[in-house]
């Protein structure tokens, strides 16, 4: 599979009122398609998150982003861009961040969360060093981190619940 340059190209879901960040590192090539987060029909995000907060599983955009914000939680991606082939992380070159202060300084952001350990490590990289707070690692819920059982998951997500 060739490497091409991608382009984020959601807008990140926050309001003033969100409390916790949640960052992937760039839409895989089926949440482009279905153009939102998390859009693979097995990535585990949009129920994990869901079945923590105790609420319905959102299935449309338009039930994530309501979902998301009545729970105070913020969703973006740390890359703006980068050369990646398919969805692996692991092939992410030359990475272009998004500027974090476009939800930080307007929203009342408690803890910042990972979606995973390259989100961590960019974040921690490029994003860190200017918004001066540490980023929190979780698990991935993307379908290629079948090593994860669903529960662990919730066990490892439920630590959102703290700064809500």
């Amino acid at each position: 599979m060739k490497s091409e340059y991608i382009t984020h190209n959601f807008a990140p879901v926050f309001d003033k009122h969100s409390h916790i960040l949640m960052l992937g590192t760039m839409p895989s090539p089926k949440s482009r398609e279905t153009g939102f987060y998390y859009g693979h029909p097995r990535n585990r995000f949009w129920k994990v998150v869901s079945d923590i907060c105790g609420t319905k599983l959102p299935e449309t955009k338009e039930e994530k982003i309501a979902f998301a914000l009545s729970r105070h939680i913020a969703v973006w991606d740390v890359l703006a861009g980068c050369d990646i082939c398919g969805a692996g992380d692991s092939t992410i070159r030359n990475p272009s961040v998004n500027d974090m202060n476009v939800i930080l300084s307007c929203a009342d952001i408690r803890a910042i969360f990972t979606t995973g350990t390259k989100a961590y490590q960019l974040y921690q990289k490029y994003c860190a060093p200017q918004t001066g707070m540490e980023a929190i690692l979780l698990p991935s819920t993307s379908p290629a981190n079948c090593r994860i059982s669903y529960d662990e998951l919730k066990k490892s997500y439920s630590v959102i619940l703290k700064y809500l």
